[in-house]
């Protein structure tokens, strides 16, 4: 990832605007990473994934529709040699 000083990107903002569009450029202020210049893009997708929702359940808080499904999964006939490895 291509790195600038924040001072350097205030200057030069124009060419970093670009750039952006190939590749995301991380921002330092004395010697550390302050921040991250994204494209529109880039931004969007990372809002989508922040977005999405997940839940965590106990194997005992399983909705049974979930439940159901685990007990009816099968697993491909091409990993039957690893059953050996249950005995």
């Amino acid at each position: 990832m291509f790195e600038v000083t924040a001072s350097e990107f205030v200057k030069h903002f124009g060419q970093y605007k670009e750039q952006v569009q190939r590749e995301p450029i991380a921002i330092t202020s004395h010697g550390r990473t302050s921040g991250y210049f994204v494209s529109e893009q880039e931004y969007g997708e990372y809002l989508l994934l922040k977005s999405r929702s997940r839940q965590v359940f106990g194997a005992t808080e399983l909705p049974s529709e979930t439940m159901d499904a685990i007990a009816k999964a099968k697993m491909s006939e091409a990993h039957d040699h690893l059953n050996s490895l249950m005995d």
